[in-house]
């Protein structure tokens, strides 16, 4: 009684250990969101699928992803949705972008304790997500506003559902399932075919291995597959109708090819994500490498601290991915984040037996733990100052008090992504530049993104235009002209005057020199809707 009493304590004389383990939970989420709270967006990904959700809530068009106003197909609508919910909620800022994909890691942190738990022991699941929620691909992976996270986190649920369906007796557990098929159509509405390929690849070895194949045909599968259609297919279906060129060029362009083609940007080496692992998960990583080595079947679940199929699904959901990641030349560091929570799984049950019986085993914890939370909070606070050059933030504050709701802004040169969110402009912007010459030679940038979204939508592609109209708009009041310029003093377009020069970008304004100013504008000048919010920062 005395021992299980210290092992368990009462609420009267304290926490248990469950209750523990959600608290970390709390503070690891906590420690995220504040974390994201402390750095303007990342350009390209951030502005990008920031000003997409955006532009949905101020259009009221939540069937078309539209960037600039021009349909954007690259990915499904899951996370333009849930951005501009959170926007609507919580006003237009960085930090309710980045509650969306840090959400999402809750859920996987969440999933990640409550199966260890299940199949380990209360130890290994706190360590596992303590290894995990400390790690960068928690905290800079969980803020990052783009669709990894999301469709990391529902491929996750969608194994751990259906592994426990089948582990749970002679015939598959249908309820569990069911919620396996609805994570699978969550992450078809995050990013498409991956979210059904890479569970069905990782069970499908699992289950030949541990010799349960047969299980698969008892799955509710009726019922199952309705769930899936019901969620994950209606968007796909009127988007189809509306624009019937969608289904060639979101699965075929974007899915197939971008897997298949060596002419897609990052290209990387085979082992790219070897590296990107130990990273993601530093130091943790290498503990895992402790669970390769061989045991006979008759020792493995002792050696090991859980059932030895669960220790192999643990291992093909790694392995599997990793490959199927690695082969194709184009590499992203997101792409494998479904890994993380196996592999932490994994990097906990290697600490369980090479250094949980050592004396320093805390302490050294601890200090890994605290180098690991040092090292993400120092990528956050100087992404600021790396990509200041990059990003028009500076640029848009001035803007966005300087300009009013009528006028029209140019761009050209290059793509200010953040731009439109931060001034909140609710028009077009139009940019400028060789537009057949560009369907030609341009290659997987801003522009294709942009020319091949017109191509779906004649109206809005009229924001595509020529740089003949540039000498036209210079004579015209309430035009504003937007350039990339790296910091240096660029050169002047004719006609337009400068009104700011910023870290990366320079602002012109049309109309002769003595009406630009540089000074803040009268106070009855409302400007665009962002002005408050960047007087405020």
């Amino acid at each position: 009684m005395t021992a299980t009493s210290s092992s368990h304590p009462s609420s009267a004389q304290g926490l248990t250990e469950r209750q523990k383990s959600w608290l970390i939970l709390a503070a690891l989420w906590l420690l995220l969101l504040l974390l994201a709270s402390l750095h303007p967006l990342a350009v390209p990904d951030e502005g990008r699928y920031g000003e997409v959700g955006r532009w949905m809530l101020i259009s009221g068009d939540w069937l078309t992803p539209r960037l600039n106003g021009i349909p954007f197909f690259h990915k499904p609508p899951l996370l333009y949705w849930l951005d501009a919910i959170s926007l609507s909620l919580f006003g237009v800022n960085e930090l309710a972008l980045r509650l969306v994909p840090a959400l999402h890691a809750g859920v996987m942190i969440c999933a990640l304790y409550l199966s260890a738990r299940s199949i380990s022991t209360e130890t290994i699941a706190r360590r596992a997500v303590i290894m995990l929620g400390t790690s960068l691909s928690f905290l800079i992976g969980g803020q990052y506003v783009n669709h990894d996270m999301l469709v990391a986190t529902w491929i996750g649920v969608a194994i751990w559902c259906f592994a426990f369906a089948f582990m749970a007796g002679p015939k598959p557990d249908a309820n569990l399932a069911r919620l396996g098929f609805l994570a699978c159509a969550l992450g078809m509405l995050s990013k498409a075919l991956i979210s059904i390929a890479l569970p069905g690849l990782v069970l499908l070895i699992w289950l030949i291995w541990i010799r349960q194949f047969k299980k698969i045909w008892q799955l509710p599968w009726f019922s199952g597959l309705l769930i899936f259609a019901g969620v994950a297919l209606p968007w796909f279906v009127m988007v189809q109708r509306q624009y019937p060129e969608f289904f060639n060029y979101m699965f075929v362009g974007q899915q197939f090819n971008r897997y298949t083609a060596a002419s897609y940007n990052n290209p990387q080496a085979w082992w790219f994500y070897l590296v990107v692992l130990v990273l993601l998960l530093f130091p943790w990583a290498f503990f895992a490498l402790g669970q390769v080595r061989r045991v006979t079947s008759m020792t493995l679940t002792s050696a090991i601290g859980m059932d030895k199929a669960w220790w192999r699904l643990c291992w093909v959901w790694l392995l599997a991915i990793l490959v199927f990641f690695s082969i194709p030349n184009s590499k992203l560091v997101g792409y494998i984040l479904p890994v993380m929570p196996p592999l932490a799984l994994l990097a906990s049950l290697g600490w369980q037996r090479s250094m949980a019986h050592r004396a320093l085993a805390k302490p050294v914890f601890a200090g890994l733990v605290a180098l690991n939370i040092g090292i993400a909070s120092a990528v956050v606070l100087m992404v600021g100052d790396v990509t200041r050059t990059g990003r028009s933030q500076d640029m848009a504050a001035v803007l966005a008090c300087a300009a009013t709701p009528a006028d029209t802004i140019y761009v050209s040169t290059a793509y200010p992504y953040d731009l439109p969110f931060y001034t909140q402009t609710r028009q077009q912007m139009r940019v400028l530049e060789n537009w057949p010459e560009l369907r030609k030679r341009a290659g997987d940038g801003w522009q294709r993104e942009l020319f091949e979204g017109a191509d779906f939508d004649a109206k809005a592609a009229q924001a595509l235009q020529s740089m003949d109209v540039l000498a036209r708009a210079a004579s015209q009041s309430g035009n504003w002209l937007v350039t990339r310029s790296d910091g240096r003093d660029a050169d002047q377009p004719p006609g337009w005057t400068l009104h700011f020069q910023g870290a990366g970008w320079a602002l012109y304004k049309s109309g002769p020199a003595d009406s630009a100013t540089k000074s803040p504008e009268p106070a009855q000048h409302k400007g665009l809707p962002g002005c408050k919010d960047q007087r405020d920062k």
